[in-house]
Protein backbone atom coordinates (compact mmCIF):
# COMPACT_ATOMS: atom_id res chain seq x y z
CA UNK A 1 0.00 0.00 0.00
CA UNK A 2 1.28 3.75 -0.99
CA UNK A 3 1.30 4.80 2.78
CA UNK A 4 4.48 6.93 4.38
CA UNK A 5 6.14 5.42 6.59
CA UNK A 6 6.17 8.89 8.76
CA UNK A 7 2.98 10.82 8.49
CA UNK A 8 1.33 13.43 10.36
CA UNK A 9 -1.02 11.56 12.96
CA UNK A 10 -4.27 13.11 11.85
CA UNK A 11 -4.51 11.69 8.44
CA UNK A 12 -4.99 7.92 7.42
CA UNK A 13 -5.27 6.30 4.10
CA UNK A 14 -3.37 5.09 1.25
CA UNK A 15 -1.79 8.64 -1.19
CA UNK A 16 -2.90 8.11 -4.77
CA UNK A 17 -0.18 7.99 -7.14
CA UNK A 18 -0.58 10.30 -10.37
CA UNK A 19 1.38 11.90 -13.01
CA UNK A 20 2.78 15.06 -12.87
CA UNK A 21 1.13 15.90 -16.37
CA UNK A 22 -2.12 15.05 -14.84
CA UNK A 23 -1.77 17.50 -11.99
CA UNK A 24 0.45 20.59 -13.75
CA UNK A 25 -1.33 23.34 -16.04
CA UNK A 26 1.75 24.08 -17.23
CA UNK A 27 5.43 22.12 -18.37
CA UNK A 28 7.94 24.55 -20.46
CA UNK A 29 10.32 26.40 -20.27
CA UNK A 30 11.54 29.87 -21.79
CA UNK A 31 14.33 30.54 -24.18
CA UNK A 32 17.12 32.96 -24.79
CA UNK A 33 15.94 36.19 -26.37
CA UNK A 34 16.69 37.37 -30.05
CA UNK A 35 20.32 39.03 -29.84
CA UNK A 36 21.48 36.66 -26.41
CA UNK A 37 23.03 38.74 -24.13
CA UNK A 38 23.20 41.83 -25.94
CA UNK A 39 19.39 42.72 -24.99
CA UNK A 40 20.02 42.33 -21.25
CA UNK A 41 19.75 45.69 -19.16
CA UNK A 42 20.46 46.79 -15.70
CA UNK A 43 17.00 47.45 -14.75
CA UNK A 44 14.00 45.52 -15.58
CA UNK A 45 12.38 42.07 -15.45
CA UNK A 46 14.45 39.26 -14.08
CA UNK A 47 15.66 37.13 -16.66
CA UNK A 48 16.03 33.49 -14.77
CA UNK A 49 18.98 31.10 -15.01
CA UNK A 50 19.86 27.80 -13.83
CA UNK A 51 22.24 29.69 -11.68
CA UNK A 52 19.63 31.82 -10.02
CA UNK A 53 17.78 28.45 -8.78
CA UNK A 54 19.95 27.26 -5.82
CA UNK A 55 19.25 25.24 -3.34
CA UNK A 56 15.78 25.07 -3.05
CA UNK A 57 15.71 28.85 -3.26
CA UNK A 58 15.54 31.33 -5.70
CA UNK A 59 18.60 33.05 -5.98
CA UNK A 60 19.06 36.76 -6.76
CA UNK A 61 22.68 36.92 -6.80
CA UNK A 62 23.77 38.28 -10.12
CA UNK A 63 20.75 38.88 -11.35
CA UNK A 64 20.11 39.48 -15.29
CA UNK A 65 16.92 41.65 -16.57
CA UNK A 66 15.46 42.03 -19.41
CA UNK A 67 12.91 44.81 -20.62
CA UNK A 68 9.45 44.75 -21.03
CA UNK A 69 9.19 44.72 -24.48
CA UNK A 70 11.38 41.70 -24.80
CA UNK A 71 9.39 39.98 -21.96
CA UNK A 72 6.04 40.73 -24.01
CA UNK A 73 7.45 38.47 -26.60
CA UNK A 74 8.35 35.37 -24.52
CA UNK A 75 4.86 35.39 -23.38
CA UNK A 76 4.71 31.57 -22.87
CA UNK A 77 7.81 31.79 -20.65
CA UNK A 78 6.63 34.11 -17.88
CA UNK A 79 6.80 32.74 -13.82
CA UNK A 80 3.95 33.62 -11.48
CA UNK A 81 4.44 32.98 -7.54
CA UNK A 82 4.45 29.55 -6.24
CA UNK A 83 5.67 28.24 -10.03
CA UNK A 84 7.95 25.48 -9.52
CA UNK A 85 11.36 26.47 -11.45
CA UNK A 86 13.62 22.68 -12.26
CA UNK A 87 16.68 22.82 -14.08
CA UNK A 88 16.93 20.51 -16.87
CA UNK A 89 20.03 20.81 -18.59
CA UNK A 90 24.05 20.83 -17.57
CA UNK A 91 26.08 20.32 -14.06
CA UNK A 92 23.24 21.90 -11.79
CA UNK A 93 20.28 19.40 -13.81
CA UNK A 94 17.55 18.40 -11.08
CA UNK A 95 18.19 21.37 -8.85
CA UNK A 96 14.43 23.45 -7.71
CA UNK A 97 13.20 25.70 -5.75
CA UNK A 98 9.69 27.27 -5.88
CA UNK A 99 9.11 31.02 -6.42
CA UNK A 100 8.01 33.04 -3.36
CA UNK A 101 4.83 34.59 -3.16
CA UNK A 102 5.45 37.61 -3.11
CA UNK A 103 7.11 37.60 -6.48
CA UNK A 104 6.61 39.90 -9.37
CA UNK A 105 7.69 39.61 -12.73
CA UNK A 106 10.10 37.45 -14.21
CA UNK A 107 11.06 35.44 -17.52
CA UNK A 108 13.01 32.01 -17.82
CA UNK A 109 15.53 30.80 -20.15
CA UNK A 110 15.85 27.25 -22.03
CA UNK A 111 17.64 25.60 -18.91
CA UNK A 112 15.16 26.20 -16.09
CA UNK A 113 11.71 24.73 -16.57
CA UNK A 114 8.17 26.03 -15.37
CA UNK A 115 6.04 23.49 -13.70
CA UNK A 116 3.13 25.56 -12.49
CA UNK A 117 0.40 22.88 -10.48
CA UNK A 118 -3.41 23.42 -10.39
CA UNK A 119 -4.77 25.18 -7.56
CA UNK A 120 -5.48 21.72 -5.78
CA UNK A 121 -2.01 20.87 -4.95
CA UNK A 122 0.46 22.53 -3.02
CA UNK A 123 4.30 23.31 -4.67
CA UNK A 124 5.75 23.93 -1.33
CA UNK A 125 4.79 19.86 -0.79
CA UNK A 126 6.05 18.75 -4.16
CA UNK A 127 9.07 20.54 -4.55
CA UNK A 128 10.80 18.56 -1.56
CA UNK A 129 10.32 15.40 -3.79
CA UNK A 130 12.38 16.52 -6.52
CA UNK A 131 14.89 17.69 -4.31
CA UNK A 132 14.99 14.44 -2.55
CA UNK A 133 17.34 11.56 -2.98
CA UNK A 134 14.11 9.89 -4.66
CA UNK A 135 13.69 12.98 -6.75
CA UNK A 136 16.94 13.02 -8.11
CA UNK A 137 17.52 9.55 -8.57
CA UNK A 138 14.41 9.89 -11.04
CA UNK A 139 15.89 12.78 -12.84
CA UNK A 140 19.15 11.07 -13.37
CA UNK A 141 17.01 8.06 -14.90
CA UNK A 142 15.18 10.15 -17.39
CA UNK A 143 18.39 11.95 -18.47
CA UNK A 144 18.85 12.04 -22.17
CA UNK A 145 21.03 12.75 -25.37
CA UNK A 146 24.19 11.49 -25.84
CA UNK A 147 26.14 13.16 -22.93
CA UNK A 148 22.91 12.11 -20.68
CA UNK A 149 22.54 16.10 -19.50
CA UNK A 150 19.09 16.98 -20.36
CA UNK A 151 15.14 16.51 -19.45
CA UNK A 152 12.82 17.27 -21.54
CA UNK A 153 8.87 18.09 -21.67
CA UNK A 154 7.35 14.41 -21.90
CA UNK A 155 9.51 12.47 -19.71
CA UNK A 156 8.74 15.57 -16.91
CA UNK A 157 5.47 15.11 -17.36
CA UNK A 158 5.31 11.40 -16.62
CA UNK A 159 6.80 11.45 -13.38
CA UNK A 160 4.69 9.63 -10.77
CA UNK A 161 4.11 11.13 -7.85
CA UNK A 162 2.04 10.48 -4.69
CA UNK A 163 -0.45 12.93 -4.11
CA UNK A 164 -2.18 13.23 -0.83
CA UNK A 165 -5.16 15.86 -0.12
CA UNK A 166 -4.79 18.76 -0.48
CA UNK A 167 -5.08 19.19 3.58
CA UNK A 168 -2.29 17.06 4.03
CA UNK A 169 -0.03 18.38 1.38
CA UNK A 170 -0.42 21.73 3.23
CA UNK A 171 0.38 20.38 6.90
CA UNK A 172 3.85 19.03 5.50
CA UNK A 173 4.31 21.68 3.38
CA UNK A 174 4.01 23.98 6.63
CA UNK A 175 6.58 21.95 8.13
CA UNK A 176 9.15 21.34 5.67
CA UNK A 177 9.09 25.19 5.13
CA UNK A 178 10.07 25.41 9.02
CA UNK A 179 13.00 22.97 8.24
CA UNK A 180 14.19 25.55 5.38
CA UNK A 181 13.87 28.16 7.42
CA UNK A 182 16.06 27.41 9.85
CA UNK A 183 18.58 25.85 7.64
CA UNK A 184 18.42 29.54 6.28
CA UNK A 185 19.18 30.99 9.72
CA UNK A 186 22.11 28.70 10.39
CA UNK A 187 23.42 29.64 7.25
CA UNK A 188 23.30 33.43 7.44
CA UNK A 189 24.79 33.00 10.63
CA UNK A 190 27.58 31.05 10.25
CA UNK A 191 28.15 33.73 6.60
CA UNK A 192 28.12 36.78 8.98
CA UNK A 193 30.46 35.17 11.73
CA UNK A 194 33.30 34.11 8.79
CA UNK A 195 32.82 37.94 7.35
CA UNK A 196 33.25 39.08 10.82
CA UNK A 197 36.56 37.15 11.30
CA UNK A 198 37.42 38.32 8.35
CA UNK A 199 37.17 41.76 9.37
CA UNK A 200 38.67 41.45 12.50
CA UNK A 201 41.16 39.43 11.55
CA UNK A 202 42.50 42.28 9.02
CA UNK A 203 42.35 44.99 12.08
CA UNK A 204 44.12 42.79 14.33
CA UNK A 205 47.31 42.19 12.35
CA UNK A 206 46.93 45.46 10.74
CA UNK A 207 47.21 46.76 14.51
CA UNK A 208 44.68 48.71 14.16
CA UNK A 209 43.24 46.57 17.23
CA UNK A 210 45.59 46.01 19.86
CA UNK A 211 45.06 43.45 22.92
CA UNK A 212 46.55 44.68 26.36
CA UNK A 213 47.75 42.26 29.29
CA UNK A 214 46.15 41.02 32.36
CA UNK A 215 47.10 44.02 33.93
CA UNK A 216 45.68 46.17 31.32
CA UNK A 217 48.82 47.61 29.96
CA UNK A 218 49.71 47.73 26.43
CA UNK A 219 52.22 45.36 24.85
CA UNK A 220 55.15 45.72 23.74
CA UNK A 221 55.72 46.64 19.67
CA UNK A 222 55.76 44.30 16.82
CA UNK A 223 58.98 43.43 15.24
CA UNK A 224 59.66 43.04 11.71
CA UNK A 225 60.63 39.58 11.28
CA UNK A 226 60.82 37.06 7.94
CA UNK A 227 59.47 33.67 8.21
CA UNK A 228 62.78 32.06 8.67
CA UNK A 229 62.70 33.75 11.76
CA UNK A 230 59.63 32.01 13.02
CA UNK A 231 59.44 28.69 11.36
CA UNK A 232 61.46 25.74 10.07
CA UNK A 233 60.14 24.78 6.65
CA UNK A 234 59.62 20.84 6.41
CA UNK A 235 58.50 18.40 3.35
CA UNK A 236 56.05 15.70 2.97
CA UNK A 237 56.78 12.06 2.35
CA UNK A 238 55.18 9.72 0.22
CA UNK A 239 52.37 7.42 2.12
CA UNK A 240 52.79 4.42 0.29
CA UNK A 241 54.77 2.66 2.08
CA UNK A 242 52.88 3.59 5.71
CA UNK A 243 49.27 3.42 4.61
CA UNK A 244 46.81 1.21 6.51
CA UNK A 245 43.02 1.24 6.43
CA UNK A 246 42.38 1.10 10.09
CA UNK A 247 45.34 3.73 11.02
CA UNK A 248 45.41 5.81 13.88
CA UNK A 249 46.84 8.78 12.71
CA UNK A 250 45.59 10.86 9.37
CA UNK A 251 47.55 11.20 6.08
CA UNK A 252 47.17 14.84 4.87
CA UNK A 253 47.24 16.11 1.22
CA UNK A 254 46.40 19.62 -0.20
CA UNK A 255 42.66 18.45 -0.49
CA UNK A 256 42.26 17.04 3.53
CA UNK A 257 42.61 13.72 4.82
CA UNK A 258 43.49 11.23 2.32
CA UNK A 259 44.19 8.18 4.04
CA UNK A 260 44.99 6.55 7.73
CA UNK A 261 48.50 5.11 8.85
CA UNK A 262 49.83 3.79 12.27
CA UNK A 263 53.44 5.87 12.02
CA UNK A 264 53.59 9.53 12.15
CA UNK A 265 55.62 12.40 10.30
CA UNK A 266 55.53 14.88 13.12
CA UNK A 267 53.94 15.13 16.74
CA UNK A 268 54.11 18.38 17.31
CA UNK A 269 51.96 21.69 17.08
CA UNK A 270 52.19 22.76 13.28
CA UNK A 271 50.77 25.28 10.31
CA UNK A 272 50.31 23.15 6.90
CA UNK A 273 50.37 24.98 4.14
CA UNK A 274 50.26 23.43 0.02
CA UNK A 275 53.00 23.02 -1.52
CA UNK A 276 51.33 22.20 -5.08
CA UNK A 277 48.18 22.91 -6.04
CA UNK A 278 45.70 24.25 -3.17
CA UNK A 279 48.19 27.08 -2.04
CA UNK A 280 45.73 29.02 0.00
CA UNK A 281 44.20 26.24 2.83
CA UNK A 282 46.74 26.96 5.48
CA UNK A 283 45.52 23.97 8.43
CA UNK A 284 46.59 23.75 11.43
CA UNK A 285 47.33 20.54 13.84
CA UNK A 286 48.24 19.62 17.32
CA UNK A 287 48.05 16.23 17.06
CA UNK A 288 50.17 13.57 15.31
CA UNK A 289 50.17 13.37 11.35
CA UNK A 290 51.66 12.61 8.14
CA UNK A 291 51.47 14.61 5.21
CA UNK A 292 52.45 13.47 1.37
CA UNK A 293 54.77 16.09 -0.32
CA UNK A 294 52.24 17.94 -2.11
CA UNK A 295 51.92 19.76 1.52
CA UNK A 296 54.49 21.82 3.71
CA UNK A 297 54.48 21.58 7.20
CA UNK A 298 56.44 23.62 9.84
CA UNK A 299 58.15 23.31 12.94
CA UNK A 300 57.70 26.65 14.50
CA UNK A 301 60.44 28.24 17.10
CA UNK A 302 59.88 29.07 20.30
CA UNK A 303 59.75 32.69 19.57
CA UNK A 304 56.22 31.91 18.05
CA UNK A 305 52.94 30.71 19.07
CA UNK A 306 51.60 27.91 16.57
CA UNK A 307 47.78 28.72 16.64
CA UNK A 308 48.83 32.38 16.18
CA UNK A 309 50.88 31.63 13.14
CA UNK A 310 48.14 29.41 11.81
CA UNK A 311 45.46 32.62 11.63
CA UNK A 312 48.52 34.65 10.22
CA UNK A 313 48.70 32.57 7.12
CA UNK A 314 45.21 32.85 6.81
CA UNK A 315 45.65 37.12 6.18
CA UNK A 316 48.29 36.02 3.75
CA UNK A 317 47.70 36.18 -0.14
CA UNK A 318 49.76 32.66 -1.07
CA UNK A 319 48.72 33.37 -4.71
CA UNK A 320 51.23 36.90 -4.60
CA UNK A 321 54.24 33.66 -3.95
CA UNK A 322 53.04 31.55 -6.77
CA UNK A 323 56.01 30.05 -8.70
CA UNK A 324 54.39 27.84 -11.54
CA UNK A 325 52.58 29.03 -14.49
CA UNK A 326 50.25 26.11 -14.22
CA UNK A 327 49.64 24.07 -11.39
CA UNK A 328 50.18 26.87 -8.88
CA UNK A 329 53.33 25.78 -6.70
CA UNK A 330 55.23 27.19 -3.33
CA UNK A 331 59.20 27.10 -2.42
CA UNK A 332 60.23 26.80 0.81
CA UNK A 333 62.99 29.85 -0.18
CA UNK A 334 60.19 31.90 -1.33
CA UNK A 335 57.47 31.45 2.21
CA UNK A 336 60.82 31.89 4.15
CA UNK A 337 61.25 35.59 2.83
CA UNK A 338 57.31 36.72 3.39
CA UNK A 339 58.07 39.72 5.87
CA UNK A 340 55.90 39.42 9.00
CA UNK A 341 55.16 41.59 11.98
CA UNK A 342 55.27 39.54 15.40
CA UNK A 343 53.96 40.37 18.19
CA UNK A 344 54.93 39.25 21.88
CA UNK A 345 54.16 35.65 23.24
CA UNK A 346 51.84 36.58 25.44
CA UNK A 347 49.77 38.80 22.51
CA UNK A 348 49.96 35.87 20.52
CA UNK A 349 48.09 34.08 22.69
CA UNK A 350 45.57 36.57 23.37
CA UNK A 351 45.14 37.01 19.76
CA UNK A 352 44.74 33.55 19.37
CA UNK A 353 42.27 32.30 21.95
CA UNK A 354 40.22 35.32 20.30
CA UNK A 355 40.19 34.02 16.87
CA UNK A 356 40.04 30.16 18.25
CA UNK A 357 36.37 31.28 19.93
CA UNK A 358 34.71 32.69 16.88
CA UNK A 359 36.44 29.49 14.68
CA UNK A 360 34.71 27.69 18.05
CA UNK A 361 31.37 29.27 17.12
CA UNK A 362 31.82 28.61 12.94
CA UNK A 363 32.66 25.17 13.86
CA UNK A 364 29.32 24.65 16.48
CA UNK A 365 27.15 26.44 13.81
CA UNK A 366 28.59 24.18 10.34
CA UNK A 367 27.76 20.90 12.80
CA UNK A 368 24.16 22.33 13.48
CA UNK A 369 23.42 22.88 9.50
CA UNK A 370 24.92 19.73 8.32
CA UNK A 371 22.74 17.46 11.28
CA UNK A 372 19.09 19.59 10.25
CA UNK A 373 20.11 18.69 6.78
CA UNK A 374 20.85 15.08 7.35
CA UNK A 375 17.73 15.44 9.78
CA UNK A 376 15.73 16.43 6.74
CA UNK A 377 17.07 14.16 4.52
CA UNK A 378 16.17 11.20 6.69
CA UNK A 379 12.24 13.14 7.45
CA UNK A 380 12.18 13.01 3.08
CA UNK A 381 13.45 9.20 2.89
CA UNK A 382 10.19 8.45 5.05
CA UNK A 383 7.62 10.61 3.97
CA UNK A 384 8.77 9.77 0.30
CA UNK A 385 9.69 6.65 0.36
Amino acid sequence: MNIPSLRFPEFSGEWEMKKLGEIAEKVNSGKTPLGGENVYVDKGVLFIRSQNVNDNTLSFDNSTFITEEVNSTMKNSVVKPKDILLNITGASLGRSCVVPEEFDTGNVNQHVCIIRLGKNNEPYFFQPIFASEKGQNIFISLQTGSGREGLNFQSIKGITLPVPSLTEQQKIATFLTAVDDKLTQLKKKKTLLEQYKNGVMQKIFSQEIRFKDDDGKDFPDWEEKKLNGLVKILYGKDQKQVAEENGKYPILGTGGIIGRTNQFLYDKPSVLIGRKGTIDNPVYMDTPFWTVDTLFYTEVYPNTIPKWLFFKFQTINWYLYNEASGVPSLSGSTIYKIPITLPSQQEQIKIANFLSAIDDKINYTTIQIEKTQQWKKGLLQQMFC
